[in-house]
């Protein structure tokens, strides 16, 4: 056969394959493969994040307390920026060409090809602005957002605030968050952050040459729904909430009232506070530097970390001890010269003989004293040690020196001194009962945070039992019904010694030290109390519940620098305890105004230098006493933190007089 023929045959079947293999990708890429498809209609396919409204948060009445407020995020995907007139841009962003480089720079070491913030937090008026224009701007799209407002301005330190992710934040989140994202900070909006935060979304649209949207793609076939946070019903009454920040205004101290039957947080005071809706917006972060450099430190959560010496209002626990250990009948009495054996603790007056009920409603220190020393030396001076450790296992199961485990994240334990801590600083077998005679009366080395002091009052008017505080009582339309919320949780005091107990605190209020704070109608049973304070006044603190019989709400209050417990915690609680049993004030307003205009706000310079060196001597002391503890095998006392502040205010105790 002729070469050229074969030639041609050959030629044509190589032609007849690459037709046929061309013909086969081609199939494959419009038939089989949508990659080509896919790439083909980024182009003009944008996804659109949809993110979700924030749950909101109501108080126990249904009550706003946090919503929602859209706002609108610029963004930019770098590689789909056109030339454009950017000195115009930078015009209708208030900004100028440095700041859009740097900006710019940024988005491209992100990814060139994704979507991140360029322009956040803008109002809705402000959108309205730049909306109409922003198809002139190729690469850059609008993205609403959903920010936090507070319609009555209260309770932040129980709410907390959210912000912005951080790169931590990504990387231990599993891929739940990227850049631009918010997370709940600190309060409820940490706490709760999974229930809160909803899922986002994403919306895949047409957009033309202009980037101007014109369609759905796919009829949506391919979009995802956001889904919103769900809905907070916290325990918390708005109504003594908000009356208890005005009268702490130009205080420093706390609030927490509870309610005994359930364990519900009522009030959840930190004086002092400040507006929450200075944590939201363009300005959240120039408002933070100023309030973390205040020397009050309003980010401090006082009611779960701030620590403070009991004082007089631990005596009704220290004869509840003594009751049970049978060292005491309600009929025991000592007589009071208005000195201790001629010594410390001296008491402002001479009481004479009094019993139980009496020591209580006149905050007798002697008869206290009495009554610590009989329980120091039930077997021996000598063996101080072990008896000491047996009183402080009784004094821990009513919460000192235990978290509480409060629905709150960076909750104090308070301070509970141990045995190892005493032969440390007095010497093994040199240390006796007049040694800790200020643990008697609530000062020493113990301390306790606000929330552990009400939970105490909880214990007293349930007579021997308390449920765990917690502040949220439904997620959406269910009711939370966690086993710790329901659990009684008993103190190992048997219920019929307490009634001598409450005798005496009903007595505290119709005839003792907080008479004055008498409410009409209404049986209120209270300790009052004043905690030393070694650079100022001296901290007013009360301590109670109300009605006596099936209580309604226990309550702590610490005023610092307050003075005397009936000047102004006594007064402050009959005011709260009134509103929430009644829904009003009936008494006179002239006492109301006088504690509400009440500047007790100490020198700020002197506040802060003191509070730098009882934080240095309290992190010394708590190191000490965790080695000792450790050494011991005795779980180690966490150091206090402030989430976020660098100090957290200590009321360091002094071993001195208790004036009441």
């Amino acid at each position: 056969m002729n070469s050229f023929f074969v030639r041609r045959y050959v030629i044509a079947d190589i032609f007849i394959t690459i037709i046929l293999l061309l013909a086969a990708k081609l199939f494959y890429i419009q038939i089989i493969d949508d990659q080509y498809s896919l790439t083909a209609t980024k182009n003009v396919l944008r996804p659109i994040k949809q993110y979700p409204a924030r749950g909101p948060i109501l108080d126990r009445n249904g009550k706003v307390l946090v919503q929602n407020e859209v706002f609108y995020d610029i963004t930019v995907i770098p590689k789909q920026v056109k030339p454009f007139d950017t000195l115009e841009f930078c015009k209708l962003l208030n900004i100028d060409k440095t700041e859009f480089d740097k900006r710019f720079e940024k988005a491209i070491k992100y990814s060139p090809y994704l979507s991140s913030p360029f322009e956040k937090q803008l109002s809705a008026q402000a959108f309205a602005s730049i909306q109409e224009r922003l198809s002139e701007f190729p690469g850059f799209f609008a993205t609403p957002r959903y920010l936090r407002t507070y319609p009555d301005s209260t309770a932040a330190q129980f709410l907390g605030y959210i912000g912005e992710v951080t790169q931590r934040d990504i990387d231990h989140s599993a891929g739940r968050y990227k850049p631009g994202d918010y997370i709940g900070v600190t309060g409820v909006e940490k706490a709760y952050e999974d229930v809160l935060k909803g899922t986002v979304g994403v919306k895949n649209v047409i957009v033309n040459s202009h980037n101007v949207v014109q369609d759905s793609y796919e009829n949506g076939r391919f979009d995802t729904a956001a889904r919103a946070g769900e809905r907070l019903t916290s325990s918390l009454d708005i109504r003594i909430q908000k009356l208890g920040e005005e009268l702490m205004h130009n205080k420093v101290g706390s609030i927490v009232a509870i309610e005994p039957s359930t364990g519900e947080i009522l009030a959840f005071v930190s004086s002092p506070t400040y507006d929450p809706n200075l944590m939201v917006g363009r300005e959240r972060g120039n408002n933070a530097a100023k309030m973390y450099k205040d020397p009050y430190t309003p980010f401090l959560i006082r009611p779960i970390q701030a620590y403070y010496p009991p004082g007089s209002s631990f005596k009704p626990l220290n004869a509840l001890i003594a009751l049970q250990s049978g060292l005491i009948t309600p009929q025991t009495s000592y007589y009071c010269t208005g000195a201790y054996k001629g010594g410390l603790p001296r008491c402002d007056e001479p009481h004479g003989q009094s019993d139980l009920a009496r020591a209580i409603a006149v905050s007798c220190n002697t008869y206290f004293a009495s009554v610590f020393e009989r329980l120091m030396n039930v077997n021996g001076a000598r063996n101080i040690d072990t008896t000491f450790v047996d009183w402080r296992k009784k004094v821990s199961k009513f919460s000192f020196g235990e978290r509480l485990g409060i629905d709150l994240p960076n909750e104090g334990r308070g301070f509970m001194p141990t045995a190892a801590l005493y032969n440390k600083t007095f010497g093994v077998n040199h240390w006796r009962s007049n040694s800790i005679l200020s643990l008697a009366i609530g000062q020493g080395e113990l301390e306790a945070t606000p929330l552990q002091m009400a939970n105490i009052e909880c214990t007293i008017a349930n007579h021997g039992f308390y449920y765990r505080p917690h502040l949220i009582k439904a997620i959406g339309e269910r009711k939370i019904t966690k086993e710790e919320y329901t659990q009684r949780n008993y103190v190992g005091i048997d219920g019929q010694y307490f009634e001598p107990v409450i005798d005496g605190m009903q007595q505290v209020v119709e005839t003792g030290t907080a008479r004055s704070s008498q409410i009409p109608g209404i049986i209120m049973c209270g300790k009052t109390g004043t905690a030393q304070n070694p650079h100022g006044k001296n901290h007013s603190i009360f301590v109670a519940f109300a009605p006596r019989e099936n209580p309604k709400i226990a309550i702590a209050v610490i005023v610092e620098n307050g003075g005397q417990g009936a000047w102004y915690a006594a007064p402050i609680a009959s005011y709260i305890v009134e509103k929430y049993l009644t829904d009003t004030i009936r008494r006179p307003m002239d006492e109301f105004n006088r504690i509400k205009d009440a500047d007790l706000m100490p020198d700020p310079t002197f506040y802060y230098s003191q509070i730098k060196k009882e934080a240095a001597r309290d992190s010394i002391r708590k190191a000490k006493a965790d080695s000792l503890r450790k050494k011991q095998g005795i779980k180690s006392v966490s150091t206090k933190k402030n989430n976020g502040n660098k100090l957290a205010y200590v009321a360091t105790p002094v071993k001195r007089r208790e004036h009441e």
